[in-house]
Order: structure tokens, then C-alpha cells, then sequence
């Protein structure tokens, strides 16, 4: 997913129905979660070639131009001069962050977004591969299974073909949230395991981020404490810390403390794509985390 962002900063906490907040910052830049992953990882040194959304009259010139600056290749987001492509408004107040999009009207209207470049899959040591294309996702993941590339991918049910063919999934609290709202992580957790022979990683915010791989122990890492600008993307970069960490080789535990620490690193900037933290900054913080084993 990749979305064209108008981003406001707030002087100070999203205000209440019926308030008022000053507006301190406007950054138009590109976002969403493939969007701010393709920056994390090109700022790392890793070649990235993207795909998703149509670009529209609205978002081609702007997403185009910034990837291009920062090395993307964006020659797989194809144009569709009939929509103005995908966007939304962000409100950045404190430590929160409010997204406004047409998200839900975009994914009833008609399919604008990719196929599968089974070449491009063949090309890459690695995948990243979002979960809301439907039909087109799965394809991507049978692709990538056939030809033994691994993939990593986030926010779907353990017993998904995306999930089951992963080398990674990582799931965020705001998916266990909706979908399992009665459901003890740790059980979960060990569900999402038992389907998978990859790494599974459930994220909380601010909390103790939890992972596994099939039947060896629950583990678990603390968040790193940084002075945080904005949330905003931390979810995002964490999948490519994941990223970086599964292409590298990392142990388990070395890849959640690196993705932790990408995400600490973008929380302490804003906004995060002017100035994407880098390996030395991202791995400095990763020495620092605290994990432990807890079953």
C-alpha cells in the first residue's frame, strides 16, 4: 500500500470534539506501509523496486518524483488517469496519530492496484508483500512459494495461505484488536505458530512485543525508550526492520530487536520520510533492547 500523505503536526494533543488545534507542520509526502517500508530499506543500502496502487491525476508526479530522489525504483506502480489515486489526511498530536482516508471506498470501487510482476519476484532476494489486494496478494505468495523466495508479510489470519508461506508475519496490536478481541496473545500467538514455519511477531505499541516460531519458546522484547516526535510509520518500518533482519540472516531475536529499533528510530523524527534513520543509528538502538525468553 501506498498512499500520497497530507500530514499536519499539531502544537499540541488531538483536541476534543468541539476543540481547536494549531496547526505547526504540513509535510505532502508518500506514505503507508509500503511506502515508508521502501524508505526505510533504500536508506539502508538495499534496492528496492516497489508495486500497488494506481497512481491518479493526484498522486503520480508527487510519489514518482520522491522515490525516484531517494533510489526507488517505482517503475511498477502503473497510472490510471480516470481517479485521483490514493491519499489521506494525517493529524499528528502528542504521541498520537489520526488517519482520514477513503480507504473503504477505494477497496469497493474497481481493482486499481497491480498484478504480480512475476519477473520482478524472481529478480528480488526478498519480498515484502502487503495483505489487502486479495486475489492478486495470494498470487504474489504462491509466486514467491514456487520459486523459493521468501517473503514477508503482516495483518492476516493464521490460517491464510499468506500467513502459512511466510518467512515472517507480523501482526499488529490494532489487527489482534479487531479481530481477536477476546483471545490471550500468548494462545494466539502460539496458533499463529503452529501454521507457519516462519518467524511471528505480534507488536504493541508502546508494550512488550512478543514473537515466536513454531514450537520453541515464546519470546519476548521490550520497546526501546526514545524521545518520541511521532508514531506516525513506526508500524510500517517495523516490517522493514523485518525485512532487513530476515535478508541479512539475523537469529529471531536479533531480527525483532533490529525491527523494534527501526521503529524507535523513526519515532524519534518527523516527518519520517525527509530523514529515514539509518543502519548505524537503527543498530545502535538494536544493541541496546532488552528480551528474554518467557515459555
Amino acid at each position: 500500500m501506498i498512499v500520497y500523505s497530507t500530514i499536519h503536526r499539531l502544537a499540541a494533543d488531538y483536541p476534543a470534539a468541539d476543540g481547536y488545534g494549531e496547526i505547526e507542520e504540513t509535510h505532502v509526502v508518500p506514505g503507508g506501509e509500503t511506502g515508508n517500508s521502501a524508505l526505510v530499506l533504500a536508506r539502508l543500502g538495499h534496492r528496492v523496486k516497489v508495486g500497488g496502487p494506481y497512481l491518479g491525476t493526484q498522486t503520480r508526479i508527487g510519489v514518482t518524483s520522491f522515490l525516484r530522489q531517494h533510489g526507488i525504483d517505482g517503475s511498477g506502480l502503473h497510472y490510471d488517469a480516470s481517479f485521483e489515486g490514493v491519499r489521506d489526511l494525517v493529524l499528528v498530536g502528542g504521541k498520537t496519530r489520526t488517519v482520514f482516508g477513503r480507504f473503504g471506498g477505494y477497496f469497493r470501487g474497481p481493482p486499481r492496484w497491480s498484478a504480480p510482476d512475476e519477473a520482478a519476484i524472481a529478480a528480488a532476494k526478498i519480498v515484502g508483500l502487503d495483505p489487502y489486494f486479495g486475489a492478486e496478494s495470494e498470487r504474489v505468495a504462491e509466486c514467491c512459494a514456487a520459486i523459493g523466495r521468501p517473503y514477508v508479510t503482516i495483518d492476516c489470519p493464521p490460517d491464510s495461505r499468506l500467513h502459512r508461506m511466510a518467512a515472517a508475519t507480523v501482526v499488529s496490536h490494532e489487527y489482534l484488536r479487531s479481530h481477536f478481541p477476546r483471545t490471550e496473545a500468548r494462545k494466539l500467538l502460539r496458533k499463529y505458530a503452529r501454521e507457519s514455519r516462519g518467524l511471528v511477531i505480534f507488536t504493541f505499541g508502546g508494550r512488550e512485543i512478543l514473537y515466536a516460531r513454531g514450537n520453541s519458546a515464546i519470546g519476548r522484547v521490550s520497546p526501546n525508550k526514545v524521545v518520541v516526535k511521532s508514531t506516525l510509520g513506526a508500524g510500517d518500518t517495523f516490517r522493514a526492520g523485518v525485512i532487513h533482519g530476515v535478508l541479512e540472516g539475523f537469529a529471531d531475536l536479533d531480527t525483532v530487536k533490529f525491527a523494534a529499533a527501526t521503529a524507535a528510530a523513526v519515532c524519534r523524527r518527523f516527518p519520517m520520510a525527509l530523514d529515514p534513520p539509518g543502519l548505524e543509528e537503527i543498530t545502535l538502538l538494536a544493541n541496546s533492547s532488552a528480551a528474554k525468553a518467557i515459555s
